[in-house]
């Protein structure tokens, strides 16, 4: 396995993107944020690459925000390319968090999910917490039977991930159920929601995306790119990207919450902490 935190190859007319740290079962710091989004840039530079693949090396597609490996980079400035925002190190309080994560989680996010090229996310076990935003983000999604999802922040007592977008891609009554519980759910609640658009088996996992990734290729790239932003604006239409700017809002003021009442905007609670928590 390469050292490199993302990695990418041409698979025909298919860009396979992956997430390249699985002893950390692919954690997202914001050096594999930019190093997603140098891979999606390249992607669609590429006139040869109609459809973007994102994986996760490994037994895990994404375990979420990194909140406590060796390579958490928090307090590290990038050139910002997502929103127009001051950088996040100069600053000191709310206004530091809000910055970075205007930036890397809900500016990249959006950035993605407005890509032109049709994507879709291939996932193998966990995607929690900002895994699913990973996953959101993309047009389809395949899931091997022994994916799992789950968004467990309210743990921590903040009210979802920074991309909110539960309400759309799972129905609000089941978001409700997600977010009140943190607990996981399986690929076939996920595909009975419509979250997910289907379930192989883990072996056959990338031999039936990137089949289906070939297929939507044969596809006139333009009627595409028009349909997927034809899709995207009816989402926003119904309310998404009100509704997530809204929701960004109290993300931020659950953090300065925990920071006011308790040893840090996390509550005190870390990732062996989250895991151990896991249903």
């Amino acid at each position: 396995m390469s050292d490199d935190i993302v990695l990418y190859e041409r698979r025909g007319p298919v860009a396979l993107v992956t997430m390249n740290r699985p002893r950390y079962r692919n954690a997202q710091n914001s050096a594999m944020t930019y190093a997603l989004d140098d891979a999606f840039t390249r992607a669609v530079d590429d006139d040869e690459v109609r459809v973007i693949v994102l994986a996760g090396a490994g037994d895990h597609f994404s375990a979420g925000h990194d909140i406590g490996t060796p390579g958490r980079d928090a307090d590290t400035s990038f050139p910002r390319r997502a929103v127009t925002w001051w950088d996040h190190t100069s600053r000191s309080g709310a206004d530091r968090r809000y910055a970075r994560e205007m930036e890397v989680y809900l500016g990249m996010c959006r950035r993605w999910r407005e890509i032109p090229k049709p994507s879709v996310a291939m996932v193998q076990g966990a995607c929690v917490a900002g895994g699913l935003m990973l996953a959101w983000v993309c047009d389809l999604i395949v899931a091997a039977e022994d994916a799992f999802f789950a968004d467990p922040v309210l743990r921590m007592g903040i009210p979802g991930v920074e991309y909110f977008a539960h309400p759309w891609v799972l129905g609000p009554r089941f978001a409700r159920e997600v977010l009140f519980t943190g607990d996981r759910f399986g690929a076939r609640r996920a595909y009975e929601t419509g979250m997910v658009n289907r379930i192989v088996p883990g072996p056959a996992l990338e031999t039936e995306t990137l089949a289906l990734a070939a297929r939507i290729a044969e596809m006139p790239p333009f009627g595409l790119a028009l349909a997927k932003r034809a899709v995207n604006l009816c989402e926003d239409q119904m309310g998404m990207r009100a509704g997530m700017d809204s929701v960004f809002g109290l993300h931020h003021v659950a953090h300065s919450h925990n920071a006011e009442v308790s040893a840090d905007p996390l509550a005190g609670l870390d990732a062996a902490a989250m895991k151990r928590a896991a249903r």
